[in-house]
């Protein structure tokens, strides 16, 4: 199978990598030999079908990954696709810790690949959990409950919004600290603004 044109942008960038650099490259030559498209998006490698994200691959401190965006929908018989935390509804990852470990999983690389493909070029989407579905800690509840306008302001919010104040409440172990986010999110959400807004 002919190896897709490479991106002089992902050049670049590689050739700066200092951690994971022999493993971006041998991850890099087994995805081109897929028929994706090679863009450079948030800093990373990015493979796309008709403009798609597929895949990505990327470095953390203690291993490198490819990074499925539909990695849910694939079905992972070895076991291998990692989610990232608890809150990532779609993406899932492949980790390596060494060149070698990517040589010996060529081949589940190459079938997760060719699966992440066929799901993409079949317009399967990933059914992702409704606002309403998210966890309303008690301490918001209980603000919302009695502050009318509150509730109004977060409700006007865009879901996604509205998803990362749940989220980032919830976060909080601690009753104490989930009031002290709430209070410090108040304005923002009158404002209606999202969490990263601010």
């Amino acid at each position: 199978m002919p190896k897709n044109p490479r991106n002089p942008k992902v050049d670049a960038v590689l050739a700066k990598e200092d951690t994971w650099q022999k493993e971006f490259s041998k991850l890099r030559d087994i995805v081109l030999g897929f028929p994706l498209t090679e863009e450079l998006k948030w800093g990373c490698a990015c493979y796309t079908l008709n403009g798609s994200n597929v895949v990505l691959i990327h470095g953390f401190k203690e291993y490198c990954a490819l990074l499925f965006t539909k990695g849910a929908l694939l079905k992972d018989p070895e076991g291998l696709l990692i989610q990232q935390t608890k809150n990532v509804q779609a993406a899932r990852q492949l980790r390596f810790s060494s060149l070698k470990e990517i040589v010996q999983r060529q081949s589940a690389i190459k079938a997760c690949l060719a699966e992440a493909i066929a799901v993409e070029k079949a317009g399967i989407k990933v059914e992702y959990k409704q606002t309403e579905d998210f966890e309303v800690v008690p301490e918001f509840q209980a603000r919302l409950r009695s502050t009318p306008s509150l509730k109004a302001a977060f409700e006007a919010l865009t879901p996604g919004r509205q998803r990362g104040y749940l989220l980032h409440f919830a976060a909080a172990k601690q009753s104490k600290t989930r009031e002290a986010r709430i209070e410090k999110s108040v304005p923002a959400i009158y404002a209606g603004k999202g969490l990263n807004d601010v």
